[in-house]
């Protein structure tokens, strides 16, 4: 049985705030055509665009979800948390390195708190946005199983477009200082581990984190982190109305060029049934339904890490999903993450490496 022999992750009795929800996301790119292409394709709705920023939506009442600002180089900057009322963004503001509480200048107002978290991604917590309109999309398709048979004297044809983003779902980050990054979200926005996947000598390489809603479910992740050797965003997941939207953009973003990473298939812990695409800067995006919830009482799940605890069906994992671009930015962060983090050695890069390509 596997075993957990770190003090993290563990939920934190008594956290500064507990987040709401997943905002947003924060990125940079050179190009804002060709990104607006790229996740229009994908199935995100641009809300508005000016010569520099470029900002995107799903369905749902969310102002907007996805922030692209022009830049010379492409980065992810970080995130963003709806949190519950402004007291939230008082008690936050007061943390170290924290700003003031400011005005929030994107779609729908607000107001926000910016913060940096120990890995060095920004985190801002927002509240007192206005909703947008809710945008139509279609109904979840009737399905005939063998014992109950809805459709009748009628066919299955989903519509031959982009499938329709309802929401952000989750960010999944990779981390040098697991602990210290790890315990940052669990103590200031009272994330729940989920489930940790643990190496053979029980430190943590994937932790999924929910929010903390009390007897509300809440998805099975909204945070995921994996031990890295250095600050990487992985992948970010948006959530269609069923199966056949998940198929649908696979087919549409093949017939449009864009390159596909991995899927479809269903995941073992979290269940979704997922597709991921890159964007035109190899950034991850992934399509999912039919995600796991969890109410707050639920306790942790611990399990040995594997390739095969990805995926309960569908195509292998392939290297290339998890395999890191050795740059001489990034040979030079792996060496200086080795000296000092706390959370990394070469016997657990080497492990890494065998078990993830």
């Amino acid at each position: 049985m596997a075993e957990l022999t770190t003090s993290q992750p563990a939920r934190h009795p008594d956290p500064t705030v507990r987040a709401q929800a997943l905002a947003y996301l924060l990125f940079e790119r050179p190009d804002l055509e060709k990104a607006e292409q790229f996740l229009n394709d994908f199935g995100l709705q641009t809300a508005s665009c000016s010569p520099q920023t470029l900002y995107l939506r799903g369905t749902g009442p969310e102002p907007f979800c996805y922030r692209v600002q022009r830049a010379e180089k492409p980065r992810f900057i970080g995130f963003g948390f709806t949190v519950f009322s402004r007291d939230d963004l008082t008690r936050l503001s007061q943390l170290p390195g924290a700003s003031t509480i400011q005005p929030a200048e994107y779609p729908g107002g607000g107001e926000l708190v910016r913060l940096t978290d120990p890995s060095g991604f920004t985190v801002e917590a927002i509240y007192g946005q206005t909703p947008a309109e809710v945008l139509p999309h279609r109904d979840a398709l009737p399905f005939n199983a063998a014992a109950q048979q809805p459709r009748v004297n009628d066919t299955q044809r989903p519509p031959v477009s982009p499938p329709e983003v309802l929401r952000l779902g989750h960010l999944v980050l990779e981390v040098a200082d697991f602990q210290a990054t790890c315990g940052w979200y669990t103590r200031h926005f009272g994330l729940i581990p989920s489930d940790v996947q643990v190496l053979p000598d029980g430190s943590p390489a994937v932790v999924f984190l929910r929010l903390d809603l009390g007897d509300t479910p809440a998805d099975h992740h909204t945070l995921a982190m994996a031990q890295g050797f250095m600050p990487l965003y992985s992948h970010s997941a948006y959530e269609v109305i069923d199966a056949d939207a998940v198929g649908m953009g696979q087919r549409i973003l093949k017939e449009r060029g864009w390159k596909h990473a991995w899927g479809i298939g269903r995941h073992v812990l979290g269940s979704q049934i997922f597709d991921y695409w890159q964007d035109p800067w190899e950034a991850k995006h992934e399509h999912y339904c039919d995600g796991d919830v969890f109410t707050a009482d639920l306790p942790m799940g611990i399990h040995p890490v594997s390739r095969e605890a990805m995926a309960q069906w569908g195509q292998d994992m392939p290297a290339s999903f998890t395999k890191p671009k050795l740059t001489p930015a990034a040979l030079k962060g792996m060496v200086h993450n080795l000296r000092h983090s706390p959370d990394l050695s070469l016997k657990k890069l080497i492990t890494l490496a065998k078990l993830f390509g």
